[in-house]
């Protein structure tokens, strides 16, 4: 199967056979805006519900809305700029991201610091589905997996730094300052896309949004997304609650979960550097033994809660694993959209974001039954479900005909 049209036509010179363009970097420095300000609540969740005079599991509505407005706002945002020059929809974005974080700095109602979030995730959402089409295109097919990975290497650096900066400089100067900081970053990177990101040209720039919707009917696609959906479901549900767990139950002083953050980030951003890597010649291997790993890992986090050492070094370890084939499986996503490209890259974000929309809500309800150690088991149960549909990619590859299995096949072999 060959690169669909449009992945082909834009930002073709750009890429060799060993090196990626510059683009891509640029790019990921904008997931890692968009990775820390959809988790920096994590850290930061204790401030933001004492100030605002709430409890922890309606403070952490911050991330659920959150997600909710990026499920949403990934594909519509996709249609409603898909005429555009990707500069320019990249730039709205940044716009809007921006704006949403000021309002985030000096609201005192909680009511519309939910609002913001939402309106903030439409941005978040546009900016990551355009970024992976953009890395797509850039890289071409070869080293597609590789491009994803890279950018998705990103976001885990905003949780390798982006999130414990953020928790560090909510205790220096105050949560709202976190935001603060969020927003002058989103202004210096617009600086940076303006200047790397080329404007679309040929096919792009004439996509149709019937065109778009006629070519989500791969299965491949659905299997793909569903993947999405139940790896980030359960391994951010256990993470969103991860500061709790670690004060309350694993005696973790306040003032070092920061510290443990940036371990499970660092585990993160490697991870998704190697998934990426290995994921252009093993895709399938790598998004089958991924969930299995987070499943054994978060439950063996759920267990062992009273020893603080052993729970920080499961969480690096979890940063490793858990969210480390996310770049395979948009690369995936993308090139089983064929010509709906963008909007296959915008419901992965959708899928993702739909996971952790899905799992903060279920265990933040079940909180007070469940206790601090509930997120990592019941988050358990959430990934192992992923073992299913990249199962089912992968065997429904390996039986295709080898002379027309596409160039980003799902095999394990």
């Amino acid at each position: 199967m060959h690169a669909p049209a449009d992945l082909r036509d834009d930002l073709r010179p750009s890429a060799t056979p060993d090196r990626l363009p510059i683009v891509v970097p640029v790019l990921a420095v904008g997931t890692f805006l968009m990775i820390t300000t959809e988790f920096v609540v994590a850290g930061i969740l204790p401030e933001v519900a004492t100030d605002l005079g709430e409890s922890l599991g309606r403070a952490g509505l911050l991330i659920t809305v959150f997600a909710v407005g990026m499920i949403v706002g990934s594909p519509l945002m996709t249609l409603l700029t898909i005429r555009l020059p990707k500069r320019l929809a990249l730039l709205l974005a940044l716009a809007l991201f921006v704006a949403g974080h000021v309002v985030v700095a000096v609201a005192q109602d909680f009511t519309v610091l939910l609002v913001a979030r939402f309106a903030t995730a439409f941005a978040t959402g546009a900016f990551w589905s355009v970024a992976s089409v953009v890395a797509a295109r850039a890289a071409g097919p070869r080293l597609g997996s590789r491009a994803q990975g890279v950018v998705g290497a990103g976001g885990s650096l905003g949780t390798v730094l982006g999130v414990p900066l953020g928790a560090f400089l909510a205790q220096a100067v105050g949560w709202r300052g976190t935001f603060w900081a969020i927003a002058a970053a989103a202004v210096v990177l617009a600086v940076l896309v303006a200047r790397f990101v080329p404007h679309a040209t040929g096919a792009a720039e004439h996509t149709s949004i019937r065109g778009e919707f006629s070519g989500l009917r791969s299965a491949r696609l659905w299997w793909t997304l569903l993947a999405c959906v139940t790896t980030t479901g359960g391994v951010v549900a256990a993470y969103s609650y991860i500061a709790p767990l670690l004060t309350d139950r694993a005696g973790v002083p306040a003032q070092l979960v920061p510290v443990v953050l940036t371990v499970f980030g660092v585990g993160s951003f490697i991870g998704t550097l190697l998934g990426g890597r290995f994921g252009d010649a093993r895709p399938g291997l790598v998004t089958i033994v991924t969930p299995a790993a987070s499943v054994v890992l978060l439950l063996l986090i759920g267990l062992v809660t009273g020893q603080p050492l052993v729970t920080a070094v499961l969480v690096g370890v979890l940063g490793l694993f858990g969210l480390s084939a996310n770049g395979v499986l948009i690369n995936t996503a993308v090139h089983a959209a064929g010509s709906a490209a963008p909007l296959g890259a915008a419901l992965t974000v959708s899928a993702f974001n739909l996971g952790t929309a899905t799992g903060t809500a279920i265990v933040g309800g079940m909180l007070t039954t469940t206790g601090v150690a509930g997120p990592a088991l019941i988050g358990a149960g959430i990934v192992a479900l992923t073992l299913v549909p990249v199962v089912v990619i992968a065997v429904g590859t390996d039986r295709r005909p080898t002379a027309h299995r596409a160039p980003d096949s799902m095999s394990v072999n």
